[in-house]
């Protein structure tokens, strides 16, 4: 081949490389451009569902039900009821004639409208325990002549009707005379003339203070049991003609706290022994210069051994807050994930149990985001539940063994499948989020499959955080750290009362009349399981 094609064959070549050269270079560009759309696409993408997640969040916050429910009930009811109406009725389904016959109404019955118009009255033998006044009602008079005659009308009869009526509490002053005594004999011989003054019964709780048991145990349930802020009661007792100022009821309740303190701290100790403690925390607003900081309120709530709702007031969210209470505590710990629990249960070795509950909103919360996959893992979740319901009754032992039998083949499928879809998603994935939140909490959630005691969620603890979150609404904030501490006792004792369906105005009565003058070694008597079984006072 002649030198000159040669050349114009490597001119040709080079022009080829460069245009591969070239080709590449563009290529890569696009490549690169795909890649950073592809990306953008997917953070696009998850942002979509992101908010379509906070959307359904915050509508079900102003317009949904309060539980943690999917799809539409009453639409899957109503589509049933159709499929229902549509399918023929088969002859040997109808009932015999004469049953038929006697299902008939009789015809002088009130008809079922009626009936309709008296749901919701009671019977009022369930009301003998309430006091009654008698009124009898006659005739007088003209009104007692016959009409026709004008002779008298005797009486044949009488019916009997009842109403409910309020009488309002009110206030009374109650003034102590106290009858001194000497002896004129020893005082005339110049000896001592040994005073002695009658002692006086249902005198203030307080030291030289003016409130009487009632009225402070009253303060104490309206705030901590029925949630009424001090102003809104300052109002109240000044329209029953009582007026005092804000200040003096806090100082009430400090000082009502300040007495029941001792069987608060036995409420605590005794709490410390369960074999389950389950603790959640909410946010107590604390007033600080210029606006509030975020204190907490912790609620330990003890098993059925030592069935008391204790309450921890803490000026942060740190973890010395639990570590200061829990550190005498053995048992297992039921919580959520908060990362405060880790260094008690790391130091102490506590076992921990996780919360379904918690888990499960999870994956409510996730659904619109994807829905099929969700529901998938919401199935099993929810025959969990069901079977727990199925167990509530039965001793430790044997729901431990029912569990191991029908709760344990559910868990392990389920894991598989988490572990399946948490790799077929993006990592920020609303669905993959809440899957990583479960695989995190595997070990604290597998927990109850071990032991019978171990309740499968923590939404006993959590209601009483609710009750907290009532108070905070009304009152807003606490305003020192020792209005936190005495929120803490006498809700602890206000919400233990609710448990054991005790009357919190009439134990706290008794309580602040007799607890000062009772010796330290019978404080159990007045814990309030204890109190209601053995007072009268709450014997039917």
């Amino acid at each position: 081949m002649p030198p000159t094609e040669i050349e114009q064959l490597k001119v040709q070549l080079a022009q080829r490389d460069r245009v591969i050269a070239e080709r590449d270079h563009v290529i890569a560009q696009h490549q690169s451009t795909i890649t950073a759309l592809t990306k953008q696409r997917d953070e696009f993408h998850l942002e979509k569902l992101r908010l379509e997640v906070r959307l359904a969040r915050l509508l079900k916050q102003v317009y949904g039900p309060r539980a943690d429910r999917v799809g539409d009930a009453a639409q899957m009811l109503l589509d049933f009821a159709r499929q229902l109406e549509a399918q023929p009725v088969a002859p040997e389904d109808l009932p015999p004639a004469e049953e038929a016959d006697a299902r008939v109404e009789d015809p002088g019955a009130r008809p079922h409208s009626r009936r309709l118009r008296t749901r919701g009255r009671r019977d009022i033998g369930s009301l003998d325990h309430l006091p009654l006044i008698e009124k009898t009602y006659e005739l007088t008079g003209e009104l007692c002549r016959c009409p026709g005659c004008r002779d008298l009308r005797e009486q044949i009869g009488t019916e009997v009707s009842y109403t409910i009526e309020h009488i309002p509490a009110s206030f009374v002053r109650i003034r102590h005379i106290q009858c001194k005594y000497a002896c004129r004999t020893c005082e005339q011989a110049g000896f001592n003339p040994n005073i002695e003054r009658a002692a006086k019964a249902g005198a203030s709780p307080i030291d030289k203070g003016m409130v009487g048991p009632g009225l402070l145990a009253h303060v104490a349930t309206s705030k901590y049991a029925d949630y009424l802020p001090l102003h809104r009661l300052e109002a109240i007792f000044a329209r029953e003609g009582f007026e005092l100022d804000r200040s003096t009821l806090c100082l009430w309740m400090a000082d009502a706290a300040r007495i029941v303190k001792p069987l608060y701290d036995r409420m605590a100790q005794r709490v410390k022994q369960s074999h389950v403690l389950a603790t959640d925390d909410t946010e107590m607003p604390l007033l600080a210069p210029g606006k509030t900081r975020p204190a907490r309120m912790w609620i330990y709530r003890g098993d059925d051994a030592n069935p008391y709702n204790v309450f921890d007031f803490t000026e942060s969210r740190r973890r010395d807050g639990p570590a200061q209470f829990l550190k005498d505590f053995r048992g297992t710990l039921l919580a959520d994930a908060y990362g405060g629990y880790n260094g008690v249960v790391l130091n102490q070795e506590l076992p921990r149990a996780g919360c379904w509950a918690h888990a499960r909103r999870k994956f409510v919360e996730a659904e619109p985001a994807a829905r099929e996959d969700a529901r998938a893992i919401l199935a099993p979740v929810n025959r969990l539940f069901k079977i727990e319901t199925q167990l509530k009754d039965l001793d430790p032992d044997e729901r431990q063994r029912r569990r191991q039998a029908e709760a344990r083949p559910i868990v392990e499928t389920l894991h598989t499948r988490l572990l399946q879809l948490k790799d077929s998603l993006l990592p920020k994935h609303p669905l993959a989020l809440a899957i990583g939140y479960s695989l995190n909490q595997w070990k604290e959630l597998t927990l109850f499959l071990t032991d019978g005691a171990v309740p499968i969620h923590n939404n006993l603890a959590e209601q009483e955080m609710k009750r907290i979150a009532l108070l905070r609404k009304n009152a807003l904030f606490v305003a020192t750290p020792r209005g936190g501490e005495t929120a803490a006792i006498l809700s602890s004792l206000t919400s233990t009362c609710r448990r054991h369906a005790v009357n919190p105005q009439l134990y706290l009565t008794q309580l602040l009349a007799n607890l000062p003058d009772s010796p330290s070694t019978r404080i159990d008597d007045w814990l309030p399981d204890r109190w209601k079984k053995h007072s009268p006072l709450c014997q039917k």
